[in-house]
């Protein structure tokens, strides 16, 4: 199966589905020097998402959210991709500096009620097409 997802980033990617249950905002969210699920109380507390493919049905936004992305992009520690369920421009930009300053980078793709669980393998090429 595949699906046509907008690309805010774009960028090659094959792994492992890590789905969030519950919206999480990476400033305060997630440790950025292990990248790790902090949020208290959030389902996934605890698991890492460096090197998932991440998908997040919601985020709640912080404009320091794609500082926490770019020192998971810098320390090997980021998802292989983002798959978001509704348009962000703030993680983006963690991305985008990362490019611009010659470190990794991965990419972040919008999908409308994205469809995939945890544990589904899934492959991102460049132009956003998304297959499971």
């Amino acid at each position: 199966m595949t699906w046509q997802a907008d690309i805010l980033v774009a960028g090659e990617a094959n792994g492992t589905v890590l789905r969030l249950d519950a919206p999480i905002s990476f400033w305060g969210g997630i440790d950025p020097a292990t990248a790790t699920i902090t949020l208290a109380g959030h389902p996934q507390r605890g698991e890492s998402i460096a090197g998932t493919i991440l998908v997040i049905p919601r985020l709640i936004g912080s404009s320091s959210s794609s500082a926490v992305l770019l020192e998971l992009c810098h320390g090997g520690l980021a998802p292989k991709a983002l798959i978001l369920g509704r348009r962000d421009a703030i993680l983006p930009v963690g991305v985008i500096v990362s490019r611009q300053m010659g470190w990794p980078t991965i990419p972040v793709l919008l999908l409308s009620a994205p469809p995939f669980l945890s544990g589904d393998r899934l492959s991102v090429d460049r132009n956003g097409l998304v297959t499971k």
